[in-house]
C-alpha cells in the first residue's frame, strides 16, 4: 500500500505575520498595525453609506451588492425532481464579491 503524502496547508495568521515582518524588516507589532489599518479601510469602503468597492492595487477588488428580498412563490416547477413545489420567501441580503486582478492572476 502506498504511503499518503500530506497536502501542503495554507499558512496561518502567525506565519503570514512573521513572513511579512521578515520581508519588510518591520516588527510583528508594526505589521499587525498595518493589517489592522487595511482592515479598517476596507470596512469604511464597504460601509452602508459608501459606494461599496475597495481595491488593493494589482491584487484584489472587493465589491458589495444589495440583493432585494424574494417573495414566496407557489407551484414552481423543480426541474431536478420533476414536480411542482412552493418556494419560501428569502430576506434581503448583501453579497460580498472578491475579484482577482491581473497581477494576482499572473502569479498563479
Amino acid at each position: 500500500m502506498a504511503k499518503k503524502v500530506a497536502k501542503p496547508k495554507a499558512p496561518t495568521k502567525t506565519q503570514v505575520m512573521a513572513d511579512l515582518a521578515e520581508a519588510t524588516g518591520m516588527s510583528k507589532k508594526e505589521v499587525s498595525a498595518v493589517l489592522e489599518a487595511l482592515t479598517e479601510n476596507i470596512r469604511k469602503a464597504l460601509n452602508d453609506k459608501t459606494l461599496g468597492a475597495f481595491t488593493i492595487p494589482g491584487l484584489l477588488k472587493i465589491t458589495k451588492k444589495f440583493v432585494p428580498k424574494r417573495p414566496a412563490q407557489k407551484n414552481v416547477f423543480n426541474h431536478l425532481k420533476g414536480v411542482y413545489e412552493d418556494r419560501e420567501e428569502k430576506p434581503a441580503s448583501t453579497k460580498v464579491r472578491v475579484t482577482a486582478l491581473k497581477a494576482l492572476k499572473d502569479m498563479v
